[in-house]
């Protein structure tokens, strides 16, 4: 037969309730720890999780559903969350929409099955407004991050896109630049409408002109950059471009260096995310970098939060703000525009 905890207190001279404190993560003496380790060892003791879950009636789990597992920045939103789940002794299952044809409402049966304690919704695509309302009616310890589609009652967690652009203009303006030109994303990416306002809403209230024609939608691609560029390059009369993310703004560097401008001599370009590339082009890229860690910790504190306190806990939208980076991408200017 399996060892079971009894046998584990006998050899480690202590009592089942001290092995059950120590495996449910709470504080023994030193001495008691290092021999419970040494007789969990000697037995290859393993505990039965479903008869600890039906005891606790937890799963000590917390399910983690996004839009797309291949997305590049959710390694550092996932790190985040996990070092916040192991301070509480739980662990992480990640559900990737891709594989299957549900909607987010559809994950708010792993809690009501018991297969998990809470759910982080993760997507940075615009969401559906009955979607996220099933959601909150379902009375669930859930965090959605990314776009709540104007739910006001939802734990939320997001980078604040509209501050992020608006510190780059301003950025641009305070270096002399008056005509910025500005890429922006795809209709389906929730985050496209705040970058975009930030940018026109700063302009404006900089007095800046802004040419409609300076403003080119994209899919947020290298080669979309690229060819938004080239579009830009045919209409001129500007000193700098935003990119509304870093991929564009590689693909537009790469269109202006090619047609023999220098950047930043002859034009500034700046982008949005601080990816690892960003540091690596020539000149390294001015943009503004997410705070994708803390997003992560803050949505599991969030979440950790709604599972000990649900009928008590306060539906918030947290907007973490990005950090301007300064490189080499921008130069100081009097008053010369390109053509």
């Amino acid at each position: 037969m399996n060892p079971t905890i009894i046998d584990v207190a006998k050899l480690a001279n202590t009592s089942k309730s001290t092995v059950s404190r120590y495996l449910n993560g709470l504080p023994i003496k030193k001495e008691t720890e290092e021999a419970l380790k040494k007789a969990i060892k000697e037995l290859n003791y393993h505990r039965n999780e479903n008869a600890r879950r039906l005891v606790v009636n937890k799963t000590q789990t917390i399910g983690i559903v996004v839009d797309s597992i291949a997305n590049m920045f959710y390694s550092s939103i996932f790190k985040g969350i996990e070092e916040v789940a192991k301070e509480n002794g739980f662990n992480c299952v990640f559900y990737s929409m891709t594989s299957n044809k549900y909607t987010e409402s559809y994950f708010q049966n792993l809690v009501f099955e018991g297969h998990v304690d809470g759910i982080i919704l993760i997507s940075f695509m615009k969401r559906d407004v009955k979607d996220l309302l099933e959601i909150a009616n379902a009375g669930i310890p859930v965090v959605v991050f990314g776009d709540t589609a104007g739910v006001k009652d939802l734990v939320s967690v997001d980078v604040d896109n509209y501050y992020g652009i608006s510190e780059l203009v301003r950025y641009l303006h305070r270096i002399g630049h008056q005509k910025i030109a500005y890429i922006s994303g795809p209709k389906d990416a929730a985050a496209t409408e705040c970058r975009l306002a930030g940018y026109l809403e700063t302009m404006e209230h900089l007095g800046l002109t802004v040419n409609p024609n300076w403003v080119v939608p994209t899919d947020w691609s290298n080669e979309d950059g690229y060819n938004a560029m080239n579009h830009l390059l045919t209409i001129g009369d500007f000193t700098a471009v935003l990119a509304s993310n870093d991929e564009t703004a590689i693909g537009a560097l790469r269109a202006v260096q090619e047609r023999g401008y220098n950047v930043p001599a002859d034009l500034s370009i700046t982008g949005f995310d601080d990816i690892t590339l960003a540091s690596w082009t020539y000149p390294p890229l001015t943009t503004v970098k997410q705070p994708f860690l803390e997003m992560g910790k803050k949505a599991a504190s969030e979440l950790f939060k709604r599972m000990g306190n649900s009928e008590e806990y306060i539906s918030e939208r947290h907007l973490l703000k990005p950090e301007l980076i300064i490189r080499d991408s921008c130069r100081k200017i009097s008053n010369p525009v390109m053509r």
